[in-house]
């Protein structure tokens, strides 16, 4: 019965020509034949590609596919444990441990109780726009800052180091830089936020880090949850931010609408996010056969799952592939789905509310400065997808 199902060699390492929205084409191509294809790890190891909503969703509440990182059978040799604290790469009962911790740090009231700081961080970058005047590059301008800016205060990191951080994560979060760069750029993190930890411990104060610094947590343990806070609250939203804004002025009808009606805000978020789906792919291994679609998912076999074809199913989302405000949007994979829905997507929310609003307001003539196709694209290869620049115009008074 498995022989009937589709094949992908491959993941893709392209956006279709002219679309850099969409999902690769050979993944929207998998789909149209059905939610679960053959696949080939670039290990050589056999696996499946999860293409279809609600089996991906289905995998990601099921405890019977485990995220740890030593089981992940995708090359042809044993994967280490994922080091302590990096909660995203295991299984119960060690996720909760370190994850726990921080659910009560990370709440919606907690976040919007950020909204007056993020207002004027986000101010503060476009006065700096304003005053440097158009052209500008708006993934240095905009996009990066805000988020770094935001999650560093969050954790403590000081002010006078969030450059070098910022272009640390960039490093070995780009997909760009040979393998030497990316184990330095991630041993460098690493030393610094072992010094951040000891510092915090030393004299704490009032953020996340010095409060999780009392509790069991070891040093090493802190270590991780800080690079995956950090990488995660910077990384992403920087991406949403600088390609959602590229989708938006690629969509005028959409931008239009949404300067109009400050209601729109909120949806327009959750639309983009689902639009979008920076973080493409993610993978599961089964503990145990397991029938899905048709399908037995033999015990040790990893799967990948498709965020971005999961979220432009028409199964699922009417007209999947257009960029539509309006529309519901809920029920989105983009933060993930299951005990490893993303910590921090209040806050994401947040900051992307507050940016994308205060961004249109304050450039109603806001456009590309070079033509579209011009616009240099994160590789396939980047954990998150996004753009490497946005140079963008605007007409001044």
């Amino acid at each position: 019965m498995n022989d009937s199902f589709h094949t992908v060699t491959t993941l893709p390492t392209e956006r279709p020509a002219g679309c850099p929205f969409d999902p690769p084409a050979v993944l929207t191509d998998a789909r149209k034949h059905g939610p679960i294809s053959r696949y080939t790890h670039p290990g050589g190891k056999p696996g499946w590609l999860i293409t279809g909503y609600d089996m991906v969703r289905s995998v990601l509440a099921d405890p019977r596919f485990s995220s740890r990182k030593d089981l992940m059978n995708v090359v042809d040799f044993q994967l280490p444990p994922a080091p302590p604290g990096e909660f995203l790469l295991m299984d119960e009962p060690e996720h909760s441990r370190y994850r726990k911790p921080l659910v009560g740090k990370f709440t919606v009231r907690r976040m919007r109780m950020l909204t007056e700081r993020i207002e004027q961080i986000t101010a503060d970058c476009l006065d700096a726009m304003e005053e440097t005047g158009p052209p500008t590059d708006l993934v240095t301008a905009f996009a990066k800052p805000i988020p770094t800016i935001v999650i560093c205060e969050i954790l403590g990191v000081p002010y006078e180091d969030r450059a070098s951080f910022q272009e640390q994560i960039d490093a070995f979060m780009g997909g760009e830089v040979s393998d030497e760069e990316l184990i330095a750029a991630y041993t460098a993190t690493q030393e610094y936020l072992a010094q951040l930890v000891a510092a915090k411990r030393a004299h704490p104060t009032d953020d996340v880090l010095s409060e999780l610094t009392d509790s069991d947590l070891t040093d090493e343990e802190l270590r991780g949850i800080s690079l995956i806070l950090l990488a995660a609250g910077f990384d992403t939203t920087a991406n949403m931010l600088s390609l959602g804004t590229f989708a938006l002025l690629q969509n005028p009808e959409q931008l239009a609408a949404l300067r109009a009606d400050p209601a729109l805000t909120d949806g327009a978020v959750e639309e983009l996010l689902r639009y979008l789906s920076v973080a493409k792919t993610f993978h599961r291994t089964a503990l145990e056969d397991i029938e899905l679609g048709g399908v037995t998912i033999t015990a040790g076999t990893t799967v990948v799952l498709s965020y971005n074809t999961a979220n432009r199913d028409p199964e699922r989302f009417t007209d999947p592939h257009a960029l539509d405000l309006g529309r519901q949007a809920g029920g989105h994979l983009a933060f993930s789905h299951g005990i490893h829905q993303c910590l921090g997507q209040q806050l994401a929310r947040v900051e992307m509310r507050v940016a994308f609003r205060a961004l249109v307001d304050r450039f109603p003539t806001l456009r590309l400065a070079v033509p579209a196709a011009e616009v240099g694209l994160r590789p396939e290869t980047a954990d998150i997808f996004g753009v490497k620049s946005l140079p963008v115009t605007w007409d001044t008074k």
